[in-house]
C-alpha cells in the first residue's frame, strides 16, 4: 500500500517541514517545451493565433450518479441554481473553516454526469468528500500524464486556440460561422468528421476556444486545426510559453490548499496519497501552517461565492467575507533588481536564487514575502516574464491599504535557510523593489477577459 500524506507529515515533524523539503519538483507541463521560442509563442496569443496542447498537465475527475450535482453543490461556493447540461464554470471550494482548498473548471457533460478538470488539489478534496459521505456517485479519475500509470493514454485530448485570429481559424476549420456563445459556454462542432466539444473563453483578454474529445481522435482534429491555421499564421506554443499564460489573465494556478488543519483534515490526510502532498517554496516562513492559507477573496474569487445554498465552510466563509483584508494584484518587478539577481550568478560569493525564464516558480505552492518598511503586507504567489508587456511580474495578495496601483513594495526572493527541494540550490536572499499594478496587468486583458 502506498504511503499516505499523513505518514509523510508525521515523519517530517509537521506539515511545514514536509512541504518545505518535499522531493517534488515544481509544476511541469509534459509537452514540447518550445516549437520556435517562447517569446514569439507568447506574442502569438496577443497578436495572432496560437495552438496549445492542454492534454497532459491536468487531472480529470468524472463524477456520475444521482447525487453528483448535490456533491458539487455541497463542496462548491458557486451558484448552481441555473447550472445546466452544456454549461461550464470555475468551481471553487473551501474547507470547513472557510479557507481556500482550490479551484478547477467544471463541465456539465450530461444529466448526472460532470467533469472536474484542473489541479489535483481541489479534485482530491471533492473525491474524498464524495467517497466518505452519503452520496450516490461514482468516480472515474484520469490523472495528469506525470502521475498516470505508465503506458496509459489520457481519456481526452484538449487543444486551446487563442488570439485575435482564433475566431477566423475556427470558422475555417468548421466551414462556417461560429455560433455566438457566452463566456465559459460550451458548444459542439464537427471537425475532421468527428464531434468536438468546445469551451468558449479567453486568455490574456483574447478570444479563445478549448476543444476536447476522445484521445483516439486527437490527430485528425489537430491536423485539421493546423491546416486551417496556415492562412492565419497559426503558431504552436509549447510548455514554456503556456506556463506563463496565467500571468496575463491573473489566475493564481496553485495556491496552497487549506487541508493540513481543521475539521476532517486528519482523516483526509490519511486518505491522500503522499505523492499528492505538493511542495512549498519561497521566502515566506511561519511556524503556523494556517498563516499560509488564503481565502477566496485574497485571490479574486469573491465573485464566485454565492451564499444561496449550504456548502462546506459556508458559515465560516460568511464571517471572512465581512472582514476581507487582502486583494489580488500584479507586482511589476524593478528591472534593475531583476538584473541584479541575474548578475549575481557571475559575481564572487553565493548568488541569489536562480531566476528561471519565463516562469520562475520553483515549488508547487510559491509563497514569497511582500513587505513595506520591513513589515509583511502580503504574499507573492506566482512569478515570471510577460513578453507582451516586457515586464517581470508576480501575482500577489496584498493588504488592502497597500493595494492601490502605483504603491511601492519590496519582495523577498529566495529562502533562508535554504530548503532541500530538488529545485533549490545554495543561494542567498535578495530584496526586489516592485510596483503594485492591477490584476490582470494588461489593460486589454482587464477590459476584455470575460467579454471574449
Amino acid at each position: 500500500m502506498s504511503e499516505s500524506a499523513a505518514q509523510v507529515i508525521a515523519r517530517a515533524g509537521g506539515a511545514i517541514p514536509a512541504l518545505r523539503n518535499a522531493p517534488d519538483r515544481p509544476a511541469i507541463f509534459p509537452v514540447t517545451p518550445e516549437f520556435t521560442n517562447w517569446r514569439s509563442e507568447q506574442r502569438a496569443w496577443r497578436d495572432g493565433v496560437a495552438l496549445l496542447d492542454q492534454s497532459h498537465h491536468m487531472t480529470d475527475l468524472f463524477i456520475s450518479g444521482p447525487d453528483a450535482l448535490k456533491l458539487l453543490s455541497d463542496t462548491g461556493v458557486n451558484n448552481f441554481s441555473r447550472f445546466t447540461v452544456g454549461d461550464a464554470k470555475q468551481f471553487v471550494a473551501v474547507n470547513y473553516e472557510g479557507y481556500l482548498v482550490g479551484d478547477a473548471v467544471l463541465f456539465y457533460l450530461a444529466e448526472n454526469r460532470f467533469d472536474l478538470v484542473g489541479w489535483y488539489m481541489v479534485i482530491d478534496w471533492v473525491q474524498f468528500i464524495g467517497e466518505t459521505g452519503d452520496y450516490d456517485v461514482t468516480f472515474e479519475r484520469d490523472a495528469n500524464s506525470i502521475m498516470r500509470d505508465p503506458g496509459k493514454d489520457p481519456v481526452l485530448y484538449r487543444y486551446e486556440i487563442q488570439g485575435p485570429k482564433a475566431l477566423a481559424v475556427m470558422e475555417k476549420v468548421i466551414g462556417g460561422p461560429v455560433p455566438d456563445t457566452k463566456f465559459f459556454g460550451t458548444h459542439t462542432f464537427t471537425i475532421a468528421g468527428v464531434q468536438v466539444d468546445s469551451l468558449r473563453h479567453g486568455m490574456a483578454g483574447q478570444p479563445g476556444f478549448e476543444l476536447f474529445g476522445p484521445w483516439a481522435e486527437r490527430e485528425g482534429v489537430r491536423e485539421a486545426i493546423l491546416t486551417a491555421g496556415e492562412e492565419f499564421g497559426l503558431v504552436l506554443a509549447g510548455a514554456r510559453a503556456y506556463s506563463t499564460a496565467n500571468l496575463e489573465s491573473a489566475w493564481v494556478p496553485s495556491p496552497i490548499p487549506a487541508v493540513f488543519t481543521g475539521e476532517r483534515t486528519a482523516e483526509y490526510l490519511d486518505w491522500l496519497p503522499a505523492s499528492r502532498i505538493g511542495s512549498n517554496a519561497g521566502s515566506f516562513v511561519s511556524d503556523d501552517i494556517e498563516d499560509y492559507y488564503l481565502t477566496p477573496y485574497d485571490i479574486g474569487y469573491g465573485r464566485t461565492v454565492a451564499f444561496d445554498h449550504d456548502f462546506i465552510g459556508r458559515e465560516a466563509l460568511e464571517k471572512r467575507a465581512e472582514k476581507q483584508s487582502r486583494k489580488k494584484v500584479t507586482l511589476v518587478w524593478n528591472p534593475a533588481d531583476v538584473a541584479a539577481i541575474q548578475r549575481s550568478q557571475y559575481e564572487p560569493g553565493t548568488p541569489a536564487k536562480y531566476l528561471e525564464f519565463p516562469k520562475a516558480r520553483y515549488g508547487l505552492y510559491q509563497m514569497d514575502r511582500v513587505e513595506v518598511g520591513g513589515e509583511l503586507v502580503g504574499i507573492s504567489h506566482d512569478v515570471g516574464y510577460i513578453t507582451n508587456e516586457q515586464a517581470f511580474v508576480s501575482l500577489a495578495s496584498v493588504d488592502l491599504e497597500h493595494a492601490e496601483p502605483g504603491t511601492e513594495v519590496t519582495l523577498v526572493w529566495g529562502e533562508s535557510p535554504n530548503s532541500t527541494k530538488p529545485a533549490v540550490e545554495e543561494h542567498r536572499q535578495i530584496t526586489v523593489r516592485a510596483t503594485v499594478q492591477p490584476a490582470p496587468y494588461s489593460s486589454y486583458a482587464r477590459e476584455n477577459y470575460r467579454k471574449n
